[in-house]
């Protein structure tokens, strides 16, 4: 809301500063035509997610509810965006639904993201080596990535 409010202001002092000055070139429907053909990235909300995602997998309210263990009326209330779950409600959430917490929460954009359980798993035993041999295997991962879209890109 802030964004489209200062964008306002700053249109209404461009179209008066050339209307103070005078400067007949600019007229106000260029300036219009301009500033309406920004488009604003829109950020999809929590319950916008949650019903997307309850909606793939032919779940109802109620049944999603059932499936988590609360009353049926929260899931309504969540997808409205009134009330958040707690961090043990949006696990139960992300796994019923068959995604990750990290997606619903809008924390990325891909809902496969991080469902493989062996690459977590290497990733959990990464994250607690010393940072030298993390730095390491990273670079050899990076390498290998590279071989690979570099065969992918010739056809190999």
């Amino acid at each position: 809301m802030l964004q489209i409010y200062t964008l306002v202001n700053f249109k209404q002092t461009l179209y008066d500063f050339f209307k103070h000055y005078k400067r007949s070139i600019f007229e106000k429907s260029a300036i219009n035509r301009s500033f309406c053909s920004i488009k604003y990235l829109k950020m999809v909300s929590f319950g916008k997610k949650l019903r997307e995602c309850r909606e793939l997998k032919s779940f109802s309210q109620s049944g999603l509810a059932r499936e988590i263990n609360v009353h049926h009326s929260i899931i309504g209330r969540y997808e409205r965006d009134e009330a958040k779950p707690t961090i043990d409600i949006l696990k139960k959430l992300a796994f019923a639904l068959g995604t990750t917490a990290g997606y619903l929460l809008g924390e990325t954009e891909d809902s496969e993201l991080f469902k493989d359980p062996k690459m977590l798993e290497r990733l959990k035993e990464l994250s607690h080596l010393p940072q030298q041999d993390k730095e390491c295997i990273l670079y050899t991962l990076d390498g290998l990535l590279q071989n690979v879209k570099a065969r992918q890109a010739f056809g190999k």
